[in-house]
């Protein structure tokens, strides 16, 4: 059997410990990341003998151009995906195969597991999401490459704002920049909140005129070759409030003291208490009602988790977001976000916009 790409033979050497002879990989990102292939409607079948694709016609070239070393069993016309899973795994003798039981829907395994009652089916969850954590040297650099469309699109239209664009019009125009930049597109839809809206913290944008408040919160991110980036900055127009100003610079001091506590061993759930501790320390602890960062990669949320009940420990290679926020009712929100790839030494802030209190006065 030909060398596999290194991410496959990790998911094969852990084929043993998990006590299964073959996996099916049915996630479409997980399939990309293991394999490279960006299209649909394709399964894996991972074992120590043996990595196949499973797909369709409509992929032949792509399957040869992006995965020229692992073969492909292509479906016909007439015959659907399970009905091929189930004739590959009959061909390949296997007795225990494991599933991506958080992917697959029943109806799903249903279909797929009927008429195969001599294979034990074994659930495994996050087994290719674990992996995923650890970047590697290809996925660092597009990450960076992700994080800096985003920064240059914001800087974009930072000097062209205009109080009239409502807040979808920001929202659109920072997509197509961004696209202009060369990302596929956004990472997630942005959020654009002036005023109070800022104070909910997955608001959508509508059709509030960034002229209207006093405070504007922006949550935004680039999808560059399948990778995500995720940055938040809030700003104010003017001369900001007491009150304003003060949550801004114990949200600044929380960000600053989690980023100081990142390293490889750390515990995420001490990272998240560093920010909390700041925030409560400043009587305003119920304002900050979300973990304090989670991973990114393909997905815009993957693990580790950074909250008050994550298990993981921090390692080197992790690409996480730091981004305590605070919320007030009626008043305003404050959030400060950027993207921390762990390393060896401690850790590196990949984005670079500026964040200080004096960085964040819009002029409209």
């Amino acid at each position: 059997m030909p060398k596999l790409p290194p991410r496959l033979q990790t998911l094969t050497d852990s084929l043993d410990g998990l006590g299964i002879d073959a996996m099916l990989v049915t996630d479409e990102t997980n399939v990309r990341y293991l394999c490279g292939f960006t299209g649909d409607s394709t399964y894996l079948l991972v074992s120590s003998q043996s990595t196949v694709i499973l797909s369709d016609g409509r992929y032949e070239t792509q399957l040869a151009q992006q995965c020229p070393t692992l073969p492909a069993i292509i479906r016909s016309p007439s015959e659907m995906l399970p009905k091929l899973t189930q004739s590959a795994l009959q061909d390949g003798g296997y007795r225990r195969v494991g599933i991506e039981a958080d992917h697959l829907t029943l109806d799903g395994f249903r279909r797929l597991t009927a008429p195969l009652g001599e294979i034990q089916w074994v659930e495994t969850t996050g087994q290719v999401q674990q992996q995923r954590m650890i970047k590697d040297d290809v996925e660092i650099k597009i990450t960076r490459e992700a994080v800096r469309i985003a920064e240059q699109a914001w800087k974009a239209m930072r000097e062209n704002l205009n109080p009239e664009w409502t807040e979808q019009d920001l929202a659109y125009r920072l997509e197509a920049e961004m696209r202009s930049l060369g990302a596929e597109g956004c990472s997630f839809a942005p959020i654009i909140a002036a005023g109070a809206a800022g104070a909910l913290p997955h608001y959508e944008p509508a059709t509030n005129k960034l002229g209207s408040g006093t405070t504007m919160l922006v949550d935004w991110g680039a999808k560059y070759e399948g990778y995500a980036s995720d940055l938040t900055r809030t700003f104010y127009r003017d001369q900001p409030s007491d009150r304003f100003r003060k949550a801004y610079e114990v949200v600044l001091e929380a960000q600053l003291t989690a980023i100081d506590a990142i390293k490889p061993g750390a515990a995420a759930s001490d990272v998240d208490a560093a920010a909390r501790g700041v925030i409560e320390k400043a009587g305003m602890g119920e304002a900050f009602k979300h973990g304090l960062g989670h991973g990114v990669g393909l997905y815009i949320h993957e693990f580790p988790r950074l909250s008050s009940s994550s298990a993981e420990t921090l390692e080197a290679g992790m690409i996480i977001t730091v981004e305590p926020g605070v919320y007030f009712e009626g008043d305003f929100g404050i959030r400060i976000e950027d993207d921390v790839l762990i390393t060896a030494a401690g850790n590196e802030v990949l984005s670079s916009l500026p964040k200080g209190l004096d960085d964040s006065c819009l002029i409209l």
